[in-house]
Parts: C-alpha cells; structure tokens; sequence
C-alpha cells in the first residue's frame, strides 16, 4: 500500500463529513428533547396571555439562545465521538495509521470544528442571550398590556387591571376615556370609589408599571363609619404588571445579571466591589460568558480519543464516557460557581478550574490513545 506523508484536504473533508452528519443529527435530537421540556411551562403562559401564532415564534426565538448554550456542545461531542467510532469500526481507522496518517494528524479538522463551534457558542454567550431577555422582558409588557386593553371595554366593568375595577362609559380613538368609574380595591376591605370624567392609562416599560391617570373627579373613601369625599383635577395610580412571565423558574420580565454585557457586569462588579458577595456575582456571570465556549472547545477535542475507544468486536464506549464526561464538566462548573458565589474560593480560580482540569484531562487521554 501507496504511503502518504501528511494527510491532503480530501481527507480533512471526508473527516470533517463524517463528524457533521451525526453533528446535525445529534442537534436535531437534543434540541427537540431540549424544546419539549421547555415547551410545557411556556404552555401557561400562552394560555394566560392569549398569545397569537406569530408571538409565539417571537417568544421562542427569544429563549431559543438559552437552550443552544447547552445543546451545541453536547451535539459537538456526540458528533465527534459517533464520526470517530464509526472510522474505527468499519477499519478505515486502521486503514489510516497503516497509511502513514497519525492521531496528531487527523486533528486539523477536529480542531477547525471545534474551534467554530465554541465561536458560535461564545456568540450566543455573549450577545444573543442578553438580546433574547431584554426583547423577551418587552414581548411579555406588550402583552401583558395588550390583555388589559382588549379587557377594558366601553360600558363593561373590567378586572383586567387585578384589584381595580374599572368601568369606561366611552372610549374614543385616541383610547381616552369618558366617564370613567374605579373601584380601588388594593389592601383594603372597603374599596375607594373613584368617579372622573376622562381617563387614560399609560404604560412605562423599564420599569413594568402601568399608569391610570384620571381628571376632574372626585374620590370616595369610607372608613371605620367615616365618608370622605376628595375632588381632583388630576389623580394616577401606578398598577405593576404581573403577568405569569415564569419560564422554568426564571421571571423572564425581570431585568438580571443575564441581559447584561460584558462591560455593564464588569461596571456592575466594581461598584459593589470585588470581594463581596454582590460584586462577585456580577463577576462569576462576566466569567460565565466566556468558560462556556471555552469548555466547548475541551470537551470537543476530548470526544476525538473517546470516539477511538471500540474496534470490531469491542463495544463502542465513547458514547457513554463522552456522557459521563460531559455531565461531569457542568457538575464541577457548577459547583466551582458555587464556591465562587459564596467567597469560598476567588472567581478566577472557581469559576475557570473545571476547564484547566479537563484540558489536562483532554491532553493525557490524547496521548495515551496516540501511543
């Protein structure tokens, strides 16, 4: 057999095929498991809030970074894993080595692989994600308050607005209000009664309020066996929209550590200062958004000696330790958070050991299955 002395493109090309079409497979699979689960809890809310066929795409594609940060590195790992087992099942593996074509030699294509997706991931890290929840807080305040407008109808007593009740003899085009009467019941047994000849309701998005402004009214309030009767020009009252926005947990109307970039968590943590608990957790978030990719890269590379631990009559055991080893990265990176966010060890060292770890892990597997 004809030896070659260093591997030429049409093989990066037939390696790069083989890791892509279980890559893609692996995607489809886990991001379909992935939206299933995510699926149910959003189910509540589109219910509650009515939501159309079109906001829906919306919302889904505003979440759709946050399921990707997991689901692109579990497919890059399965794809290497299953396109390397299958080269050393079906012998082409040793066709290879016999051929001159060593492990380190097979690497560019996993490298390059690797390499653009932990770029991709580090994108949605960095950008996508903190776009997708701040678009995601204003899609829940638009419908939220799209639900009170569609509830507030002319000459109909409306609950829309929670404690308030509140009915609107007429309402023009320019939604002001005509004749309005309010019934505030927040915190109270006895409601006030609030009569007024014009209304407008006026909403303020950063800071999830809704604004009733009345005019020219006056307002009734009964208390222990006392009337009281106020006339007004202009009174408001300030209702915070509380829509069911929970999607596994998290408020998605709430504005956190995760809409914000790079620089404001960096901002974020000088202000409050490093060494105490507020400041690292800003920190531990601004160093979240760069283990991630990283980690994707190791655990790529790593799925290349894993994927090489079966040979005909062997059974393939990549794909389980490729499992085992990926659960476990999250596990230590998730514990090294902890640590970091309790003041137990520094950010640094918490939040960036599991990939120091598992790159040495990566590198001693290498060589072992290289030699």
């Amino acid at each position: 057999m004809k030896r070659i002395s260093a591997p030429s493109f049409l093989l990066y090309s037939y390696i790069a095929t083989e890791m892509l079409a279980p890559f893609f497979a692996s995607f489809l699979i886990l991001y379909s498991v992935f939206f299933l689960i995510r699926l149910m809890p959003l189910l509540d809310i589109v219910l509650e809030l009515r939501i159309g066929f079109a906001d829906f795409v919306r919302m889904f594609c505003y979440i759709f970074p946050h399921m990707l940060l997991y689901v692109i590195p579990m497919a890059s790992m399965t794809g290497v894993i299953i396109g390397f087992t299958r080269l050393t099942n079906e012998r082409e593996m040793l066709v290879l080595k016999s051929s001159g074509v060593s492990l380190r030699q097979m690497l560019p294509p996993v490298l390059l692989l690797a390499l653009a997706i932990s770029a991709l991931t580090g994108f949605f890290s960095v950008r996508l994600i903190p776009a997708g929840e701040i678009a995601m807080k204003q899609l829940m305040f638009q419908l939220a308050k799209e639900k009170i407008d569609k509830g507030l109808q002319a000459r109909t007593f409306s609950e829309a607005l929670g404690d308030l009740v509140v009915y609107v003899d007429k309402i023009d085009q320019q939604n002001q209000w005509h004749g309005v009467y309010v019934s505030d019941k927040r915190s109270r047994l006895q409601p006030i009664i609030i009569m007024a000849e014009k209304g407008q309701l006026a909403a303020e998005i950063d800071r999830m309020l809704v604004t009733v402004v009345l005019e020219n009214g006056t307002l009734h309030n009964t208390e222990d066996n006392q009337s009281q009767v106020v006339r007004f020009q202009r009174y408001q009252m300030q209702i915070p929209l509380r829509p069911p926005t929970r999607i596994g947990g998290d408020d998605v109307t709430v504005r956190g550590r995760g809409s914000m970039t790079l620089q404001q968590l960096l901002q974020a943590s000088e202000k409050y200062g490093a060494d105490t608990r507020n400041g690292v957790v800003y920190l531990t978030e601004f160093y979240d958004r760069l283990v991630l990719p990283v980690g994707c890269f190791i655990l790529s590379l790593l799925a290349l000696p894993l994927g090489m631990q079966t040979g005909p009559g062997r059974r393939a055991t990549g794909i389980p330790l490729g499992l085992f080893f990926f659960i476990l990265y999250y596990v230590l990176y998730t514990f090294g958070r902890l640590l970091s966010e309790n003041l137990m060890v520094p950010p640094l060292v918490g939040m960036w050991l599991p990939s120091a770890l598992f790159a040495g892990l990566t590198l001693y597997v290498f060589r072992r299955v290289e030699q």
